[in-house]
């Protein structure tokens, strides 16, 4: 694998009117190139100066460790009905990526799928139907989503754990059941004392 780089880029933007930005489209587009490229951030501020910034986090992140040993990732796994807000307990120092598996336990239809932080930011949801038995797959560790081990297509955000007591809304359609397994490697920041 190759070394990761963070590349800080700004770009000023200008308006034609002096009025509020209502939105802000951004196309990234690249030619002549091959390998894998990330965009992480986009921040927007007003005014002529740039604040700091952070470089990407795989600089100072680091697994979590008990006793100076690595520790083992975490898993939760229940049953879900309609929709139900699991609270995840991470117990390392920072947010971590969350890996999720949901197998319905009856056919449901396209969209009515949906993942979930808190009360409903950073959500995913699943176009397609899903029968029963499926693994879909929700993988921040890879940034793949699956169903029985085939790319599958999601509307959204991959998942993460917050720190400490962390909330995730699962919704499915009303009355059907699903089984989830969540799994997230606890993390530390390496800069902390």
């Amino acid at each position: 694998m190759g070394k990761v780089a963070f590349i800080r880029l700004a770009e000023v933007i200008n308006r034609k009117q002096d009025m509020r930005v209502v939105s802000v489209t951004v196309k990234p587009t690249i030619t002549d190139c091959s390998g894998t490229i990330y965009f992480t951030d986009l921040q927007l501020q007003e005014g002529a100066a740039l604040t700091g910034y952070t470089p990407h986090t795989e600089v100072f992140l680091q697994k979590f460790r008990e006793n100076g040993e690595v520790k083992a990732p975490v898993w939760f796994n229940g049953v879900v009905r309609g929709e139900e807000t699991v609270i995840l307990f991470n117990l390392g120092e920072t947010s971590a990526g969350l890996d999720v598996h949901l197998y319905p336990k009856s056919d449901m239809e396209g969209g009515s799928v949906k993942l979930a932080q808190g009360v409903g930011c950073q959500i995913a949801v699943f176009p397609n139907a899903m029968n029963a038995e499926d693994d879909l797959a929700l993988l921040a560790s890879t940034r793949e989503c699956t169903r029985n081990g085939s790319p599958e297509k999601k509307e959204g955000f991959y998942q993460y754990s917050a720190a400490w007591d962390s909330k995730h809304r699962v919704t499915l359609a009303e009355g059907k059941t699903a089984r989830v397994l969540f799994e997230l490697q606890e993390m530390q920041d390496e800069r902390s004392p």
